[in-house]
């Protein structure tokens, strides 16, 4: 699969590091256009190459992974999206050493990138991990690494979700944008925890547990 990324920091090269390891190349973009990006993509290796924020947002999946201030101007001035996903890997973080949150007035921070980036199918998803955390082996005795995922579209969620298992991470399935994203948020009781489940496992709980698990709890 080719995979557009707008933004070139930590969050945005650990992701392209491990779609790269699964076979997968990377279009990556920032604000400064791609000849700023020469390092970046040399250290990525040749299965990513550095392209406008323009061309990144063309294709079937892109990860969005910038900082929260610079938000609007990455999703603003791009072709219209086509129902492409889009990873929402942002937190809304107000930018200052104190690491304070910004007041969203209500809403979570991926219903407003819907807002910002409308035709997008926006899937809410690594946010809760710390990258020196998401870039280690996802696998470890018979346990994977979870990675939660929230969306409004429902086919969109699948994709990612089967996305995330091919690298190796359980994903599971929090709902919407709007209760998945806040279960998801900065200040919520999972973000920054290192979640490991046995694997095979359901991408969600209770309702996702197969029948036959069900039945030996009840025996």
């Amino acid at each position: 699969m080719n995979i557009g990324i707008i933004g070139a920091g930590q969050v945005a090269c650990a992701f392209a590091r491990k779609v790269i390891g699964a076979g997968h190349t990377v279009m990556i973009s920032n604000s400064k256009g791609p000849d700023s990006l020469a390092s970046v993509v040399a250290q990525l290796g040749p299965n990513a190459r550095a392209v406008s924020k323009e061309d990144a947002a063309q294709v079937p999946l892109v990860l969005l992974g910038v900082a929260w201030q610079n938000v609007a101007s990455a999703l603003s001035g791009l072709p219209a999206w086509r129902q492409q996903i889009l990873i929402d890997a942002t937190n809304p973080f107000d930018g200052t050493p104190q690491g304070g949150l910004v007041d969203l007035g209500g809403q979570t921070s991926s219903e407003i990138v819907a807002q910002l980036a409308p035709g997008a199918s926006v899937v809410k998803a690594i946010n809760t991990s710390f990258m020196s955390n998401f870039s280690q082996e996802p696998q470890r005795n018979g346990m994977r690494r979870v990675l939660f995922v929230s969306a409004d579209n429902a086919a969109a969620k699948n994709t990612v979700a089967l996305l995330f298992e091919t690298l190796g991470f359980a994903p599971i399935d929090l709902g919407n944008l709007k209760r998945g994203g806040a279960i998801q948020g900065m200040g919520a009781p999972i973000a920054g925890h290192d979640f490991f489940v046995p694997w095979p496992a359901p991408r969600s709980f209770p309702f996702g547990l197969p029948q036959e698990y069900l039945n030996e709890q009840q025996s």
